[in-house]
């Protein structure tokens, strides 16, 4: 049945023929114009940003702040985010990755000290916070540093 399938009625159009005279309405010059870079066969090549050798854009707009390539990109979580875990629980990035504390763009977690440490928690974890890790301690959890 692929032989007789066929676009919708107005689906398809019969293509523009160009240079048929002055009478068809895009004689002569095609429809390009007259002279300049879109009139040539290679004006079509040109990027749309190009200004024409003109100082582009991107050139003229003043750039200001700095951007360090050489950063490394962490997530944080809160230890008031980690008490959903509940009690003696054991968690690492993968967990938090799961339950949707940290996108996992970035390569490293690190956990911030903000809010109450569940009890008996035991964290695998890139980079901890001072204070986080006291609170954790406190409560009777553990911290290991992955790296």
């Amino acid at each position: 049945m692929l032989d007789r399938l066929s676009p919708n009625p107005g689906a398809t159009r019969r293509p523009k023929r160009v240079g048929r005279g002055p009478g068809s309405g895009i004689g002569k010059t095609s429809g390009r114009g007259i002279k300049g870079q879109g009139h040539r066969s290679a004006g079509e090549e040109v990027p749309i940003y190009f200004e024409g050798g003109q100082n582009s854009l991107v050139r003229r707009i003043p750039k200001r702040g700095f951007h360090n390539i050489h950063a490394k990109e962490v997530e944080t979580v809160n230890l008031r985010d980690l008490a959903q875990f509940g009690d003696g629980a054991s968690i690492d990035p993968n967990v938090l990755i799961e339950k949707g504390l940290v996108r996992g763009r970035a390569k490293r977690v690190k956990v911030l000290g903000e809010g109450d440490a569940p009890n008996g928690l035991t964290l695998k974890i890139h980079l901890i916070s001072k204070a986080a890790q006291k609170k954790i301690e406190e409560a009777g959890g553990s911290v290991e540093i992955i790296p």
